[in-house]
């Protein structure tokens, strides 16, 4: 059987190779390494686009796909019945973790602003001083799966409170249900997006979920960009009451035109939480383990269920 994957350096990063696998590196789609014939395992590019989900056509054999990434979103309704779609659960978490923590100290601290004037070449102390702090901070985390645990993990040492949400309520965690966030939000000095993109999360955050924000509360969203709609953020963050640091828009790319960009309350990275130099290494042990997993027709982690 053949395992097709996306990064040349995969091959030794994928550590032992089952006997009777030929790895095989497909950097671009338009230029396939053999024919699409007994590919069975496919490791489709980071955060790849339609072009790579067109490829799943031409390959009669496919059984596995193994994503790069946590977010399944792209993926759920391109992948044929019977082909087992598996995430990237737990290899980004280090890395989006430490994204947010430092959202977060950027947007509290002034940090967007003080790069501004470091590049006008004007010591702006009277333009942001005093800045916000995070000690003391009320952190809801929407989202309580392993991200979010790295989250509050690396937010604890803060000195802030936290309030945990997933979709459904686990009380003997501590974690409240989605259907609760009206009476949560009004309680919250920075909210935290980390939930997958679904149908039930699509539009989450909308004109009501922000107008339930308390005055100068900051929304963090390392999510998808469609979880939160980009009217209402735009109406909300237009007014200045609240402040947001995004690193994922809709749509995606942000067109240079887009009023998002001018808003001095808002902090926007290029959809780059995930990416560090740490993340193949961290991303090949899942694909390897996942491989040795298949041949040995072993049960396989991280699949992506019905319902996602």
């Amino acid at each position: 059987m053949k395992a097709w994957i996306p990064h040349p350096d995969g091959r030794r990063l994928l550590g032992e190779i089952p006997p009777g696998v030929t790895v095989e590196v497909l950097e671009d789609p338009s230029r396939l390494p053999s024919a699409p014939a007994g590919v069975r395992f496919w490791v489709p590019p980071f955060l790849s686009g339609s072009d790579a989900g067109a490829l799943l056509t031409e390959l009669p054999d496919v059984e596995v796909v193994q994503l790069l990434s946590a977010g399944a979103d792209a993926w759920v309704d391109r992948v044929p019945s019977g082909v087992t779609l598996c995430d990237a659960r737990g290899v980004h978490d280090s890395a989006t973790a430490e994204w947010v923590v430092a959202a977060i100290l950027s947007a509290l601290r002034g940090f967007a602003p003080l790069a501004r004037a470091q590049a006008r070449r004007e010591w702006a102390y009277d333009e942001v001083a005093p800045t916000d702090e995070l000690a003391g901070k009320r952190v809801l985390i929407v989202g309580a799966g392993s991200i979010g645990a790295a989250v509050r993990a690396r937010l604890a040492p803060f000195e802030v409170s936290f309030t945990l949400v997933a979709r459904t309520a686990r009380p003997a965690d501590g974690v409240h249900g989605v259907a609760e966030l009206p009476a949560l939000l009004p309680e919250a000095d920075v909210v935290v997006l980390l939930v997958p993109l679904t149908d039930r999360t699509r539009g989450l955050v909308d004109d009501r979920f922000l107008a339930a924000m308390p005055d100068g509360a900051l929304l963090v969203n390392a999510a998808r960009g469609p979880v939160a709609r980009t009217s209402a953020l735009v109406a909300e963050l237009s007014s200045g009451r609240l402040r947001a640091a995004l690193d994922v828009t809709d749509p995606e790319p942000l067109p240079a035109d887009h009023p998002l960009w001018e808003l001095p309350n808002v902090l926007l990275t290029p959809h780059v939480a995930g990416s560090v130099r740490g993340l193949l290494p961290r991303a090949y042990r899942l694909v390897g383990e996942q491989l040795r997993r298949f041949v040995g027709g072993e049960e396989l982690t991280n699949r992506v269920v019905d319902g996602y």
